[in-house]
């Protein structure tokens, strides 16, 4: 095979989330210099090797650096039978508490949330029970125009609210200051799917509509239609209409049969996905993307 098996690293403001894990994870992300103690999260989309079976290495590494505190799996509830009994053989006293978190995968669902960040499940048709993640930042404060505000003489203990949408009434003389003269738009949120395993599936599209970045797995040419739909896949071709109907603004195609050995044999799959959707890239090891 010339990838390695799935995984991403998901950077929110220092806050690393892994999104499945397959085998030589723990290798890959030291090459790239990922500080692996910052992940708190690892979020599998299902049971299949390619997506899971790097667990054992990464915890136990993670063991070695004498990792502290909870790291938080989130996955079928299959994993924790499975994987519970290899983390007590192969990595025996850890200095970190493995936690698993059960995900129903035939719902979406909310999975993690803080006040910053909420991810939700998107259940996906595979050949198992299999389901996407959907990471949405919340809304983002409005930004302060300072020197209005302290040209009017408002206190800084009324900043925050302000920010939040609030009015300001000048004790003075009652008038009431709106927000949209203190304040201009925030930042519009960021909102990044990923859509590991799985049949075409329109019923996605509502679910990640709008995204500015999607990751769909596209594992075949749409010649092998047949075959992808016999082996729970997508082609690259469906994999760009869904990033159209969803109007997303940026899609990422991945997860390639290992009969595409060289970059010449996957050109045919970006050049199928562009011809629905042009804002199409190949993934890639070491593949950097800002939402």
């Amino acid at each position: 095979m010339r990838h390695s098996p799935s995984a991403q690293i998901i950077d929110f403001r220092g806050n690393l989330f892994l999104v499945d894990c397959g085998e030589g994870v723990q290798v890959g992300l030291c090459r790239s210099k990922i500080p692996v103690g910052k992940i708190g999260h690892i979020l599998i989309s299902h049971l299949h090797g390619d997506h899971c079976l790097g667990l054992v290495g990464l915890i136990s590494s993670l063991g070695l650096g004498q990792r502290t505190g909870d790291i938080v799996i989130h996955a079928h509830p299959d994993a924790e039978r499975i994987f519970r009994p290899l983390f007590d053989f192969f990595c025996p006293n850890l200095s970190m508490n493995v936690v698993f978190e059960p995900i129903d995968t035939t719902r979406h669902t909310v999975i993690y949330e803080d006040h910053a960040l909420k991810i939700s499940s998107i259940p996906l048709h595979h050949r198992m029970p299999c389901c996407g993640f959907l990471f949405e930042e919340k809304p983002r404060d409005r930004h302060l125009l300072i020197d209005r505000c302290e040209e009017l003489g408002i206190p800084f203990a009324y900043f925050q609210g302000i920010k939040k949408g609030s009015d300001w009434t000048d004790p003075e003389n009652g008038k009431v200051v709106p927000n949209e003269l203190l304040t201009s738009d925030p930042t519009p949120s960021k909102k990044y799917a990923y859509c590991s395993d799985t049949l075409y599936a329109e019923s996605i599209v509502p679910l990640i509509q709008g995204a500015d970045l999607l990751y769909h797995e596209a594992t075949y040419e749409h010649k092998d239609a047949a075959k992808a739909r016999d082996r729970g896949h997508s082609t690259a071709l469906q994999a760009a209409t869904i990033a159209k109907m969803a109007g997303v603004k940026k899609l990422v195609i991945g997860h390639f049969s290992a009969q595409y050995l060289t970059d010449e044999q996957e050109k045919p799959l970006l050049e199928e996905a562009k011809s629905v959707f042009p804002n199409t890239v190949l993934a890639n090891e070491r593949l950097v993307l800002e939402v």
